[in-house]
């Protein structure tokens, strides 16, 4: 699949009205309908919040911020509103599953609560929406394209969890040293995978290295570390490292076709 394919795939989102409308207005238009009546109406019966301004300028400011880090005294700031207001807000966004968050990981289970989550968007057409992306625009050097993409992937793994014969949790992993897992899968077990997620169709060794980190951290316990990229082949990089696409989150691979030396990581829809 090429990188345009994945750009449209992001813009389109996964609302079957959205993917049958033929053109960018008129999916642009049930975007904005129906984010504007999950504020007038699902969110006004939850809160009785009566500036809905408020938090559709909220709501823009996520959206910008899809597949990053949710600091609340960031957004405060930016959209001049209480962190009292803006931690309800959020909350209200999440119950009308518009947003998700991603708690931080941590081996020590009473620090996982007070580390900063990762948001995503729970459709990915939405959110391009929202910060005027389309398939075109997304793609050029100044594009959302890789953030876009790391929350499409997160939530496209979070949906994966739910028919997964494997009970795991996700979560995100990040250092104050500036050491990034874009998703950490983690079963009752305590065993580990690792997903990093990169915009470019090529990957290299150094691609590798926060896997790397995690892997030494956990010793046995990590089982795979995954590099998903918008090219077309999967390699193995070493011990329990493989690069595969994005596509194949979705696609089933013949068996003759499977990386060497793993399980077989993709799944069918």
């Amino acid at each position: 699949m090429p990188r345009a394919e994945y750009a449209e795939r992001i813009v389109r989102g996964g609302f079957p009205e959205a993917i049958t409308r033929s053109t960018d207005k008129r999916r642009k238009a049930f975007f904005d309908s129906y984010v504007g009546d999950l504020i007038s109406r699902d969110i006004r019966q939850l809160s009785e919040i009566e500036r809905t301004s408020e938090m559709r300028a909220l709501l823009q400011l996520v959206a910008a911020r899809s597949g990053q880090l949710l600091a609340n005294t960031s957004l405060s700031n930016d959209v001049a509103l209480g962190a009292s207001t803006v931690k309800r807000y959020l909350t209200l966004l999440e119950e009308v599953y518009l947003i998700k968050r991603i708690p931080a990981w941590s081996r020590n289970l009473s620090n996982r609560a007070t580390m900063t989550p990762k948001v995503a968007f729970v459709d990915s057409g939405i959110a391009a929406n929202l910060v005027g992306a389309d398939a075109r625009n997304m793609l050029r050097p100044s594009g959302r394209f890789g953030p876009l993409l790391e929350g499409f992937v997160l939530m496209e793994l979070a949906r994966q969890r739910t028919w997964s014969t494997e009970d795991v949790e996700m979560y995100h992993y990040r250092t104050r040293d500036g050491v990034e897992v874009d998703a950490v899968l983690e079963n009752r077990r305590g065993e580990v995978v690792g997903i990093e997620v990169k915009a470019a169709s090529t990957v290299g060794p150094d691609d590798f290295r926060h896997l790397h980190h995690l892997s030494e951290r956990l010793g046995d316990d990590f089982l795979t570390g995954i590099v998903l990229h918008t090219g077309q082949q999967t390699l193995p990089f070493g011990p329990k490292m493989l690069a595969m696409p994005v596509s194949a989150l979705w696609e089933v691979q013949s068996p003759e076709h499977r990386p060497p030396g793993g399980r077989h990581v993709g799944a069918g829809h």
